[in-house]
């Protein structure tokens, strides 16, 4: 197998650039949203707006078949400057599509298209979702989606997801079974000593020399309280104290992220800063409070459906081409949400070395046009093979 023809990748292109030109936020992707309803309909296909907002599901029926799939792509931009000087850059300041989802669109859009316009010759029996969501970055917007009935209106057996990924080059996928990206929570820490002047501190309790007590304590959760097989991360991102140079401050903000690739390991992690706290606490006189909020869960591939993805992947680039041994990233996905309701597979389409070798929410960042052509191959042969006419078993087609 071979990537499909695409006659219109120069358009799509355009889009996506132009897409990436006009980047929108979480839950404000009306321009992308119009866009994207707009082609869908000329493409001949169902559409319905409204859920999450923003969300866009177009539907791809043939045959007489019950059985139905997701395909799932992600619209929202990042809250960045871009540093690119090319004529498709961001034309509005601080914000701009720093994580590739201008192409996860334009890529979803091309393999709707070629669908549509190729119907008669697909060998498919049964329905294709195509799901444009608002909000995945750190909005949950596939949760939303979820609860506005995604999953009852438009009903699936199974649903996937894709990415695009600096570092893997063009032309090869990651397709792993089980914990593909971490969950996250955030934690937020209060430190509260007892503020004094600067050069009498004996009558205080410093609560800058308690913080950076908790922040260096805070490394060893994970080297000393997690399995040396598991993998957790632990890293205070931010500590917000005083506004004078002669005082020490009364109180003290710390706030940061926890990762990890299962809820066990979460709340072991969650226990031990509980104690730390508690101890530093204690042993300095000061009271510290933490709260933990808990955004996306880890992102989960089935084995079924991760087996059918690496098939189509090692069909259409070469065996040589699939990486199934990836690590896992600690990066946090919300299309967890909907592998927590569905059975799927979200998979890792390298995107090459990127603009500079940068990395995503990186401000030099820019899809690389170069898989397009790969991306929807992918979805269009992934389709066929799960619906394939006579196939009964959904994820072992």
């Amino acid at each position: 197998m071979v990537p499909l023809k695409i006659p219109f990748l120069a358009d799509l292109a355009a889009i996506r650039r132009d897409l990436h030109a006009h980047p929108e936020l979480a839950f404000k992707e009306q321009r992308t949203a119009d866009l994207v309803a707009r082609e869908l309909s000329s493409y001949g296909l169902q559409v319905d707006r409204g859920l999450a907002g923003t969300g866009v599901v177009a539907t791809l029926r043939k045959g007489d078949s019950a059985r139905a799939i997701g395909l799932r792509a992600d619209m929202d931009a990042l809250p960045l400057d871009e540093k690119n000087d090319f004529p498709h850059r961001s034309t509005t300041d601080g914000l701009m599509h720093a994580c590739g989802h201008d192409g996860h669109t334009a890529i979803l859009l091309g393999a709707a298209r070629y669908m549509a316009e190729q119907r008669d010759a697909l060998d498919i029996d049964g329905t294709v979702y195509f799901i444009f969501q608002p909000a995945e970055e750190s909005e949950g917007g596939a949760a939303v989606m979820i609860a506005d009935g995604l999953f009852d209106a438009f009903p699936m057996d199974a649903v996937f997801g894709l990415h695009n990924w600096p570092g893997i080059p063009v032309g090869e996928m990651a397709v792993m079974p089980g914990a593909v990206m971490a969950g996250t929570c955030a934690f937020e820490i209060d430190v509260h000593g007892q503020g004094c002047h600067a050069a009498m501190p004996h009558q205080g309790v410093d609560t800058l020399v308690v913080t950076s007590q908790l922040v260096l304590a805070l490394q060893t959760v994970v080297a000393r309280n997690v399995h040396p097989c598991e993998s957790a991360v632990v890293s205070v991102t931010q500590i917000h104290a005083g506004e004078a140079w002669n005082i020490i401050p009364d109180d003290a903000v710390l706030r940061g992220t926890i990762r990890s690739f299962n809820v066990d390991t979460q709340a072991l992690v969650e226990r031990a800063v509980e104690r730390l706290c508690n101890g530093i606490a204690s042993a300095f006189g000061a009271r510290i409070s933490v709260r933990f909020d808990h955004r996306y869960p880890p992102t989960v591939n089935s084995v079924a459906e991760s087996e059918t993805c690496r098939r189509v992947a090692r069909e259409l680039l070469g065996a040589d081409k699939l990486r199934v041994d990836e690590l896992p990233s600690m990066g946090a996905e919300d299309f967890a949400y909907m592998l927590l309701e569905k059975p799927g597979c979200y998979v890792w389409l390298g995107n090459g070395p990127g603009s500079g070798g940068c990395t995503l929410h990186n401000p030099h960042y820019d899809f690389n046009d170069e898989i397009l052509p790969l991306g929807i191959s992918y979805w269009v042969k992934l389709a066929e093979s799960v619906l394939a006419t006579g196939s009964e078993d959904l994820g072992h087609s």
